[in-house]
């Protein structure tokens, strides 16, 4: 564990990094319209960082001690297949959360 001024000098460089990501794209160039190939490459950057994100949750979950669950299964195939085929988010997300509320409850 990081103590002391170790552990604030490291949370002040984490701060500056963001910081710099951030300004590079709004305070270098946000008043200047971007290339059309960087702002179709853009669109895609939240398909590809959510899975990363949602994946480990549904394969190792914590709360089953790292062990594949059908509940959890069953909800990620359910709201992939939803969001695939009807093309609305909050209708995946909700079916989703459905799915993993009641097979939670009858499989446990």
């Amino acid at each position: 564990m990081i103590e002391g001024p170790a552990l604030w000098l490291f949370i002040a460089a984490l701060g500056l990094g963001t910081f710099g990501l951030r300004f590079v794209f709004l305070g270098l160039i946000g008043d200047r319209p971007l290339p059309a190939w960087l702002l179709r490459h853009l669109r895609y950057t939240a398909v590809a960082v959510l899975p990363g994100l949602v994946a480990p949750l549904v394969v190792w979950p914590a709360a089953t001690g790292g062990t594949l669950d059908a509940p959890r299964m069953a909800a990620a195939l359910v709201t992939l297949s939803i969001g695939y085929f009807m093309r609305n988010v909050i209708l995946a997300i909700s079916a989703g959360a459905l799915t993993l509320f009641a097979g939670l409850a009858l499989l446990g």
